[in-house]
C-alpha cells in the first residue's frame, strides 16, 4: 500500500478506537483531544512517521480549513440575541474588554520573551493564541453544577471570540513583510476579507435560511435532507470568498448569524400551533455539528503529528515559559479587569478566567503562519503547539475537578442564603454539542 493508504488507515483506526470507548472515557479526566493529539504525535514524524505536512500539506490544509469554517458556521448559528440580553454581561464583557486585552496582553509579554520576532510577528503570536474552545474542558462548561449564567457566558464567548479575532488575524499577517496577505495590503485585506466576504456570507447565509425556512413551511423537505442542506450552506458561504481572494472563514462565520436568525424566524411564526418547531427541527444542524467534531478531532491528531511532534525535542523555554503565561496571566487578568464591578465573585471570575482553552482555532490559524515561510514563523509554530498542548492536557485533567469545586461553592453560597449574581435565572436556549469534539 502507498503512503497515503496507510496515512488513512491510521487516522481512521483511530477514530474507530476512539468511538468505541467513548463512553467509557467520558467521565475521565482523559479528553476526546488528549486522545487524538497524543495519536497523533505518535503517527507523525517524531515516532512512525505516518502523517508527515511535507508529504501531505495540500490535505492537511484542506482538512482543517474545512473543520475551522464549519465550527465557525454552526458556532454562529447557535448564538441567539437572547444569549446576549439575558445575562449577557457576561460574554459582552469577555468578548468586548477581555479579548482585546487578551491580545493586548499577549503581545506585550511576548515581548521580552520571544525575541528575534518583529513586531507584527508578536502581534500575530497573541492574535492566535487569542480564541477560546470549549470543547477542551467541556465538563467546566456543561456540567449542571456550574449556573446557567456562567455556563451560557462560556459558550457564547467560546462560540463568537474565534470569529472576532479574525480581523485582528488577517490584518496583523498583512503587517507582516514577506506574507501573501502583505502583497495586497492593509488596505486591500480589510475591503475583501473584511467587508467584501462579510457580505457575502451574509447573502449566502440569510438567504440559504430563507430558502430552507421556506421549504420547511410548504413541507418540501425531508428531516434528512434538511440536515445536509446546512453544510451546504457553509460551503457556499466559504468558497465565494475564497474565489475573490478574501476570508472564508469570516464569509463562513457571518453567514452562520444570517442562516440561524432567518431559521428562528420561521421556527417563531411556523405553521405549528404555538410556535412550536414542526417535525422535531430544532435541531437542524445536528448532523454539521457532528461533521464538524470530527474533522475538528482529526485536526487535533494532525496537529499533535505536524506541529507538536517534530518540535519536542528541541522545546525552548522561552516557548514554554510563554506558553504558561499565555494560559494564565494573558487570559486571566483580562478577564479579571473585564469582570471588576459585575457583581460576580472572585471564585467565579477565576473560574472563567482559568477555563479559556486554545484549541482548533489556534491549531488552524497558526498553521496557516507557518505556511507563510517567513521569519520568525518557526518560532511562532513551536509556541502555538506547545501553548495548545498545555491547554489539551491541563484544561483536561482539570474541567471535571474544578467544576465540582466550584459547583459546591455556588451550593454552599446559596444554601447560606448569600444572594448570588451567579445565580440569577437565563433562559435555556439550545447550545451547540461540545460533546462531539
Amino acid at each position: 500500500m502507498s503512503g497515503d493508504t496507510w496515512t488513512g488507515v491510521a487516522v481512521a483506526s483511530v477514530i474507530a478506537a476512539y468511538a468505541l470507548g467513548s463512553r467509557r472515557l467520558a467521565p475521565t479526566p482523559v479528553s476526546s483531544a488528549m486522545v487524538f493529539v497524543g495519536f497523533g504525535v505518535l503517527l507523525g514524524p517524531a515516532a512512525l512517521d505516518v502523517v508527515d505536512l511535507q508529504r501531505h500539506t495540500g490535505p492537511i490544509l484542506s482538512l482543517m480549513e474545512a473543520a475551522l469554517a464549519l465550527v465557525l458556521f454552526t458556532d454562529a448559528m447557535a448564538v441567539r440575541p437572547r444569549d446576549l440580553r439575558s445575562g449577557g454581561f457576561l460574554p459582552a464583557r469577555l468578548l468586548g474588554i477581555g479579548l482585546p486585552l487578551t491580545i493586548g496582553a499577549g503581545w506585550l509579554l511576548a515581548w521580552p520573551l520571544l525575541p528575534g520576532l518583529t513586531v507584527w510577528e508578536l502581534a500575530l503570536v497573541a492574535a492566535v493564541l487569542a480564541p477560546t474552545d470549549a470543547a477542551l474542558g467541556k465538563t467546566a462548561v456543561s456540567s449542571p453544577r456550574i449556573p446557567p449564567l456562567v455556563r451560557r457566558g462560556l459558550h457564547v464567548e467560546s462560540g463568537l471570540n474565534d470569529g472576532m479575532v479574525l480581523p485582528f488575524f488577517l490584518l496583523f499577517l498583512a503587517a507582516v513583510p514577506g506574507t501573501s496577505a502583505a502583497e495586497e495590503g492593509v488596505a486591500g485585506v480589510f475591503w475583501r476579507s473584511l467587508v467584501l466576504s462579510a457580505a457575502l456570507g451574509l447573502l449566502v447565509g440569510g438567504g440559504g435560511g430563507r430558502l430552507l425556512r421556506a421549504a420547511q413551511a410548504r413541507g418540501w423537505v425531508s428531516q434528512e435532507w434538511e440536515q445536509l442542506f446546512v453544510p451546504a450552506v457553509a460551503a457556499a458561504s466559504y468558497l465565494p470568498a475564497v474565489l475573490v481572494d478574501g476570508s472564508g472563514f469570516i464569509a463562513a462565520w457571518v453567514a452562520g448569524f444570517g442562516f440561524g436568525a432567518a431559521l428562528r424566524r420561521y421556527r417563531a411564526t411556523g405553521p405549528a400551533s404555538g410556535g412550536a418547531v414542526p417535525d422535531g427541527r430544532e435541531r437542524t444542524a445536528d448532523f454539521t455539528e457532528h461533521l464538524g467534531g470530527l474533522l475538528a478531532s482529526i485536526s487535533l491528531l494532525v496537529f499533535g503529528a505536524v506541529l507538536l511532534g517534530p518540535v519536542l525535542d528541541e522545546l525552548s523555554w522561552r516557548a514554554v515559559g510563554y506558553a504558561v503565561l499565555s494560559l494564565t496571566v494573558v487570559r486571566m487578568l483580562p478577564v479579571a479587569v473585564a469582570l471588576t464591578g459585575s457583581g460576580l465573585r472572585p471564585p467565579t471570575t477565576a473560574y472563567v478566567g482559568w477555563f479559556g482553552p486554545r484549541g482548533l482555532a489556534s491549531v488552524v490559524l497558526g498553521l496557516l503562519v507557518v505556511e507563510e515561510q517567513v521569519p520568525g514563523t518557526e518560532t511562532l509554530g513551536e509556541v502555538v503547539a506547545v501553548t495548545v498542548a498545555l491547554s489539551v492536557l491541563l484544561h483536561g485533567v482539570t474541567a471535571f475537578p474544578l467544576a465540582g469545586r466550584y459547583g459546591r461553592w455556588h451550593a454552599r453560597s446559596t444554601a447560606s442564603g448569600r444572594e448570588l449574581r451567579e445565580g440569577a435565572p437565563v433562559p435555556e436556549s439550545p447550545q451547540r454539542r461540545i460533546d462531539a469534539r
